[in-house]
């Protein structure tokens, strides 16, 4: 079986004393892909060169792949000047996938985040704003995804009824993933009827996490992709601790006692998900 983390953060400060080490566990693990999403413009070239590395490693066996894009976290307190400014980071964006389109296999990670922004503004009036704020920069990645034929990662918290309408109007061919789904099976099952594919990380590992949980059980296998959200969001047992992606097995384990096909099943579909979603023509 081989196994593909969709989703961690590999340039994070987190890593960067040890990273061909770690790469070399998870080879030791069949990890052998790992897609690390971009959040904010300081980060893309971060993420870009990441790609190269396991080229300059000999004893690398693994494909590292990425996406670029804002997360809403870097908008949640709204700032006029020209660095935050929505046709400034377009440009940027713009730019950025124009010059790198070889090497780019998504744009994210980007989306709505409500809980956050309730936790750091001030008044409604300011909360509003930045939800605002976090709606246009969200449609402008998804029409960039369109125009690139781009799949999209998504984030979001407290915002499936703010993000949902969003992707019905934008339409995405290749549609994307819902990063660290969390939710009913309506709410998941809306998301695969417009395409989209859920992210399956930690959160399953917590038995506390039963409508996520019964959500996953009944949900198409064809729908699902696994992920660490590494170095956040650890597995049950290692609250606290810095999550990694070796930890992907965890969570196929939390999948396998939720699914009633065989793990070599589970294993094979979820890879053939990855292929469809990022790697297809």
């Amino acid at each position: 079986m081989k196994f593909t983390d969709s989703h961690c953060h590999l340039d994070f400060a987190e890593f960067s004393s040890n990273l061909p080490e770690l790469l070399q566990q998870c080879q030791a693990k069949n990890i052998h892909r790992l897609i690390v999403p971009g959040v904010n413009p300081e980060h893309w070239q971060r993420v870009l060169s990441l790609v190269d590395l396991p080229k300059k490693n000999p004893d690398i066996n693994i494909q590292i792949a990425c996406a670029l894009g804002i997360h809403p976290w870097f908008l949640i307190v709204k700032n006029e000047t020209a660095n935050t400014s929505l046709d400034f980071q377009t440009q940027q964006l713009e730019q950025a996938i124009n010059l790198n389109r070889n090497n780019l296999d998504a744009i994210g990670e980007c989306g709505i985040d409500v809980f956050k922004a309730k936790k750091n503004t001030a008044s409604e009036t300011a909360l509003s704003d930045n939800i605002q704020l976090q709606q246009d920069f969200f449609e402008m990645q998804l029409s960039l995804a369109k125009q690139n034929d781009l799949p999209v990662i998504v984030h979001h918290c407290q915002s499936h009824q703010l993000i949902l309408p969003l992707l019905k109007k934008h339409q995405l061919a290749k549609a994307g993933v819902i990063h660290a789904f969390s939710g009913s099976y309506q709410q998941a099952k809306d998301y695969v009827d417009l395409g989209f594919k859920l992210g399956i990380g930690g959160t399953i590992t917590y038995p506390r996490a039963k409508k996520t949980i019964n959500a996953i059980k009944r949900l198409p296998l064809s729908s699902l992709l696994l992920e660490t959200d590494a170095p956040a969001m650890p597995p049950s047992g290692q609250q606290g601790l810095s999550n990694t992606p070796l930890n992907l097995i965890a969570v196929f384990n939390a999948l396998v006692a939720i699914r009633d096909e065989p793990a070599g099943v589970i294993a094979a579909q979820v890879e053939a998900n990855v292929e469809q979603l990022f790697f297809s023509a």
